[in-house]
């Protein structure tokens, strides 16, 4: 915390104390953290980092909250695994997975969550909030249990049922909501205001919740033995994730921790049934238009995106471009990563995969470039969306004869019996 100046307005620049807060009293533009970079650059190197815990406190200098007692469920450092099988597939050269299906409870989320209730238990606060599409429900509520704070987790009333079930078990409040996330969002902002001892992780905590996603590029980078990536596919859903990975590595860069100065060009993936930062893209639009969210990838119907258009600006600062997929290219984006990789990822990732193939095709993400893409949350969360596209191969009697039939229809029997 020795580091962290305040807050800062994104639009104005006005300049607030580092409280629970999250708008700008003049312009009403969205908060974010300021950092001493100075002190930074005396306190913080490679190898400060190397000799910080296994998981994403070791960027605790980085963040905006004291590493000395973290609310920590052993988040981060996630796998980045060489995805040689997915590259060939699609044409690519480099192609590497984040694969944050390996966090405590599933997703990226518990980044997000570790620094957001850290910084509320700091600020005093005993009872943490959310409102959610599912990933950070499940991980509200963990982190909660472990800090012994009460939780109020407010969802869409049609989440998927793993998701329910996989928050509702660490005992805090589970309330679903007749409604979209748009609704559920809409509703805790009001709460948020009327219940001002809350600590909404997603309202008036935001600024220090998003910081956690930067960490998704501080492990990167430091996977890749302290080098950026040349492009990175990242999903968007309130548009935070992908903009703290672009400030992520633009901080590494300014502190002087990589080697090389290139700007990693960033693209972005939404569903076709709630795609409205990609439509902007497309269009050429200097603002996003909400959209009645419709898609299989829950986690991303986020039909008003808070940082959406922050997101469309790094997309096209950086170079790179934004694409929607329909449910289908969805499902067969899971399929695929799973086959050629043995990732399985939940609907998000889906339209992670899926898009990179799309950029892939229309030349976009490029066969030289060293492409890194991000797989935010588990597919046990999700198996409802692959209901009838995948099952058992065959059902047959418990005989050898019916194996050997079976065998020698896919002509696999003389090669089993050499």
């Amino acid at each position: 915390m020795g580091h962290v100046v305040g807050l800062r307005c994104r639009e104005c620049a006005h300049m607030y104390a580092a409280e629970a807060i999250h708008v700008c009293e003049f312009c009403f533009g969205p908060l974010e953290v300021a950092y001493d970079h100075d002190a930074q650059r005396r306190a913080v190197t490679r190898e400060t980092i190397a000799a910080g815990p296994p998981n994403m406190w070791r960027y605790a200098d980085l963040l905006p909250v004291s590493s000395e007692s973290p609310v920590d469920l052993g988040t981060g450092l996630t796998p980045l695994t060489l995805a040689g099988r997915l590259a060939a597939e699609i044409g690519l050269g480099e192609v590497w997975v984040k694969d944050d299906t390996r966090n405590p409870t599933g997703s990226f989320k518990d980044r997000v969550v570790g620094v957001a209730l850290t910084k509320a238990r700091e600020l005093g606060f005993n009872v943490v909030a959310c409102a959610s599409t599912g990933n950070l429900a499940n991980s509200v509520a963990a982190h909660a249990a472990r800090a012994g704070m009460e939780s109020f987790v407010f969802v869409p009333h049609d989440l998927e049922a793993v998701k329910l079930i996989t928050t509702a078990v660490f005992g805090g409040h589970l309330v679903a909501v007749d409604g979209s996330y748009d609704d559920v969002n809409r509703l805790c902002a009001e709460l948020a205001s009327e219940f001002a001892t809350w600590a909404f992780v997603n309202v008036n905590i935001r600024p220090y919740y998003a910081e956690g996603s930067k960490t998704l590029a501080f492990e990167v980078a430091e996977q890749l033995g302290w080098q950026l990536p040349d492009h990175v596919v990242v999903p968007i859903a309130s548009g935070s994730q992908l903009t703290q990975i672009d400030k992520g590595f633009r901080e590494l860069t300014e502190l002087g921790l990589v080697d090389g100065d290139h700007e990693v060009r960033i693209s972005g993936a939404q569903a076709q049934g709630c795609s409205p930062v990609a439509t902007a893209f497309a269009d050429g639009a200097d603002h996003v238009r909400p959209v009645k969210p419709a898609t299989i990838a829950k986690s991303l119907a986020i039909g008003n995106p808070a940082d959406g258009w922050y997101a469309l600006e790094a997309v096209r600062h950086s170079g790179g471009a934004i694409a929607a997929v329909t449910d289908e290219e969805i499902i067969e984006g899971i399929r695929l990563l799973a086959r050629t990789e043995g990732i399985f990822a939940e609907t998000a990732g889906g339209v992670t995969v899926a898009t990179l193939v799309k950029l892939a095709d229309a030349g976009i993400v490029r066969p030289d470039e060293r492409v890194v893409i991000y797989i935010t949350g588990n597919g046990l969360k999700t198996v409802e969306a692959l209901a009838g596209a995948v099952g058992p191969s065959a059902t047959i009697p418990p005989t050898l004869e019916a194996v050997a039939e079976l065998l020698d229809r896919d002509g696999m029997l003389r090669a089993a019996r050499r």
